[in-house]
């Protein structure tokens, strides 16, 4: 029997391109207090009865201030994404800006753009502090960005 999580969160690896990615936005949290300073996906959580990607276009515009032309998903080993914790699962879906300039509004303390193209960009990503429950989804996205490029 599958778990069913009960808080379904969206995320966005926001590229420079869909296209051809050579950056990556990542955000530092800034709450709550056991998260703060690490990185993430910006993101949040997916209201009743909405969709992940209407959800994401709005946590996207509050939390940074844009909007997003959505890509494919980054599909987990889960149904509903990537097991984040025992009451959580994360959805994680490419994207490119498309209006605005990002800022962090909301929940982060700083916004870094992540150079992708070669091997120590690479090691430059993986050594961010992420919020561990996000390594296996970072690793698995630079596997992606690598293939695609």
């Amino acid at each position: 029997m599958m778990t069913h999580y009960p808080v379904q969160v969206v995320g966005a690896a926001i590229f420079d391109s869909l296209q051809s990615p050579t950056r990556l936005l990542v955000a530092r949290r800034s709450a709550p207090e056991a998260l703060a300073g690490l990185w993430e996906f910006p993101g949040g959580k997916v209201e009743p009865g909405e969709s992940c990607e209407k959800a994401l276009a709005r946590e996207l515009a509050e939390e940074l201030g844009v909007q997003v032309q959505l890509g494919q998903e980054l599909t987990g080993p889960h149904p509903q994404g990537w097991v984040l914790n025992n009451n959580a699962a994360m959805r994680v879906f490419f994207a490119e800006l498309t209006l605005g300039e990002p800022h962090p509004l909301q929940d982060h303390s700083e916004l870094r753009w992540l150079p992708l193209g070669s091997d120590h960009n690479v090691s430059a990503v993986l050594s961010l502090e992420w919020i561990p429950a996000d390594y296996p989804i970072v690793e698995a996205l630079l596997a992606a960005v690598h293939a695609v490029g």
